[in-house]
């Protein structure tokens, strides 16, 4: 009986660990998590924090798991070595497990910048692990600092807002979602943040953190100083690699696990998926870290579809990062490169940035959307796009499809219509239009 080890009991792992029970009922599956909790979903911190989500984010428990899809679970236990075939264990179930493929799922882990007072009571970095704690110190805080603007930090934002705290937001770029979103487009949800309550200070990097009696009590930047009583770490995740590398496997240069498309990491039989592996970016074709829960379940299905059948079966493909987040009724998303990214690149963009509605302009309620599009030569590089409605979501899904391909694409693609559901012109079409008036006007294209 083949034996197939998968270690991380998230998104990845899970749904690795499930298919390849489906695919292979006669092989032993086992599940390896080191916390408490499987299938678990990080994504929906904040809004436990804020009770617009259920506490217990998780989908499965560890016995329903079992029974309905078959795979024995090991919680509190962590594996710590692999050798020779075999996983390490200690902790609940300590010992080893010998293996025939392993997949190892291991995700990501918090980081925070190295500053003084991280140990000070009120200070906190969210996980799953510690959301009781979280919700604890940030329901009994009035002043919090939410440090870093990425997704977690406007999205605890949005929510630490709307239970009546006063939230200081910091962050060293010059807008929210640096990573994601250009100047334009940030400045855009900046101001809609600030309307919402929110003290912005972007610019501006955290110091050191201040307290008496063991407890924080202000925030110091380089810029200025903040009186809190809580302060929340949203700084980002790096992978998390350190059994990957036991197995023999190797980084890449963004610092996660090197693998093939089938999710190989080198060593035989061992596969490496979710927010411990790259992927190949669909714009620029070099290895790219992206780490995002939908990306991590394709991993994880990949991972376990080749292991359980032992064989290169399914490959999983190149991606440009498409994602969504909100601050109260304002969605943004973003998908490919930014107009600086691709600057920086050497891909000589231009962007067209078109003000459409989520539905024909003379219905009532209709809804203003903005779309910024990244084009250079010829090919679609990336789109940004913000509305207060959640329509945004389903336009970032539309964008993920034409980025990369020529964009002409944008103008010839069909699109639905009716005066309740989109505008006759589609704002993509309206996008592929303008980039045609463009290329072929009077004194012909423009330069490459």
């Amino acid at each position: 009986m083949r034996t197939i080890v998968v270690v991380g009991g998230g998104a990845a792992g899970a749904t690795a660990a499930s298919r390849a029970k489906r695919l292979c009922p006669s092989c032993r599956v086992v599940l390896v998590e080191a916390g408490d909790v499987i299938t678990h979903a990080p994504c929906a911190l904040p809004y436990a924090i804020g009770d617009m989500a259920e506490e217990s984010i998780w989908l499965f428990e560890k016995e329903e798991f079992e029974v309905e899809r078959g795979v024995e679970v090991f919680l509190r236990t962590k594996a710590v070595d692999v050798e020779g075939g075999r996983v390490k264990l200690e902790g609940e179930r300590g010992g080893a497990v010998d293996y025939d493929a392993l997949i190892i799922a291991t995700g990501a882990k918090p980081w925070t910048p190295p500053v003084e007072g991280l140990g000070l009571r009120g200070v906190v970095v969210p996980t799953v692990a510690n959301l009781q704690l979280v919700k604890a110190v940030l329901s009994a805080a009035r002043r919090v600092a939410v440090i870093g603007a990425g997704y977690i930090g406007v999205e605890m934002a949005d929510v630490l807002t709307a239970m009546g705290k006063h939230v200081t937001l910091i962050e060293g770029g010059g807008w929210p979602l640096p990573r994601v979103l250009d100047g334009d487009m940030g400045r855009l949800l900046a101001s809609h943040m600030a309307a919402g309550g929110v003290e912005l200070r972007f610019g501006e990097r955290v110091q050191r953190l201040e307290g008496s009696g063991g407890r924080v009590e202000r925030v110091v930047t380089d810029a200025g100083r903040y009186e809190v009583d809580a302060v929340v770490f949203a700084t980002g995740v790096k992978p998390n690699v350190d059994l990957a590398l036991r197995a023999g496997a190797k980084l890449g240069p963004t610092g996660a696990v090197a693998v093939s498309k089938y999710m190989e990491a080198g060593p035989p039989g061992v596969y490496v998926a979710g927010d411990a592996a790259e992927a190949v970016h669909k714009v620029t074709g070099e290895p790219a870290w992206i780490p995002l829960a939908t990306y991590a379940n394709k991993m994880g299905y990949v991972a376990g579809t080749n292991a359980a059948l032992d064989k290169r079966a399914v490959e999983f493909p190149p991606i440009a990062g498409a994602s969504v987040t909100k601050f109260g009724d304002l969605y943004v998303g973003a998908v490919g490169l930014t107009e600086a990214e691709a600057a920086r690149r050497g891909l000589s963009p231009t962007s067209y940035v078109i003000k459409s509605t989520d539905k024909a302009r003379y219905m009532k309620e209709t809804r203003e959307i903005a779309v910024k599009a990244v084009i250079g030569g010829g090919r679609l590089l990336g789109m940004q796009i913000a509305g207060h409605s959640a329509i945004v979501g389903a336009y970032v899904d539309l964008a993920a499809q034409f980025v990369g391909e020529p964009a002409e694409r944008l103008f010839h693609a069909e699109y639905s219509y009716m005066p309740f559901t989109a505008p006759p012109w589609h704002p993509f079409a309206v996008v592929g239009r303008l980039w045609l008036r463009n290329y072929h006007r009077p004194n012909g294209p423009p330069a490459p």
